[in-house]
């Protein structure tokens, strides 16, 4: 799996890669990969950075990030806890310790954690901003949270990802609930096994934000998503 083409200004490609939180998300100058388990290295072979959310199995594959390290060189950057599970296999000036609120440039795109509502050490989310502005938010398998409200209303965030499924007292209310508090141009459902979770996450998003766009991806389809105007 790989994006071979190049986004045009404005736009960003992403793939949902697995039935958690694995996002393969290309800008036009950089491929990053967020929490990759459960895919052959060889799938990431171009890609500029990893980010981790957090230690939990689905979302860290020590031996995974190590191999993709080594034969890409790219940069890791990790929450606490999966910094310590990493530091002993990763070369230390590749891999990057974050925290909320704190921010990492990968060229000229922007990573920023957040906030995380999730049983983990130290979980995080994070925002990315592409060269053009186009903003991301990768909530991993968070619970929705208040702060989310002036989060959404400071960032004006073009896609937010939503997890609607498999992670402690997540399911389409609570995703809904994510996408009704940050207000994105289009909310994802993701981080589920079940289409059905997909399906009511998309009938509440239409009944009562209709001026947010669902977009339900199916596993390894390229998806395509532009600067909001």
């Amino acid at each position: 799996m790989s994006i071979q083409k190049t986004p045009e200004q404005n736009t960003i490609f992403f793939v949902w890669f697995n039935q958690y939180a694995g996002i393969l998300l290309k800008t036009p100058t950089k491929t990053l990969a967020i929490d990759p388990v459960d895919i052959k290295p060889k799938s990431l072979q171009n890609t500029d950075a990893i980010l981790i959310t957090h230690e939990h199995y689905d979302h860290l594959d020590p031996r995974l990030i190590t191999e993709i390290q080594k034969a890409t060189d790219c940069t890791i950057i990790a929450d606490a806890a999966s910094t310590k599970k990493l530091h002993h296999t990763i070369p230390t000036d590749k891999l990057q310790e974050i925290k909320p609120t704190q921010e990492i440039k990968i060229g000229e795109v922007s990573v920023k954690a957040e906030k995380c509502q999730h049983n983990a050490q130290a979980p995080v989310t994070y925002i990315i901003t592409s060269e053009d502005q186009v903003k991301i938010y990768h909530t991993a398998d968070s619970l929705p949270f208040p702060e989310l409200a002036a989060l959404g209303q400071r960032e004006k965030f073009d896609v937010v990802f939503c997890t609607v499924g498999i992670a402690p007292g997540t399911n389409p209310q609570t995703g809904f609930e994510i996408a009704r508090l940050t207000k994105p141009q289009v909310a994802v459902p993701y981080h589920t096994a079940s289409s059905t979770s997909q399906t009511e996450f998309a009938s509440l998003l239409k009944k009562e934000l209709p001026r947010t766009a669902c977009l339900i991806p199916e596993l390894n389809k390229i998806y395509q998503v532009s600067k909001r105007k």
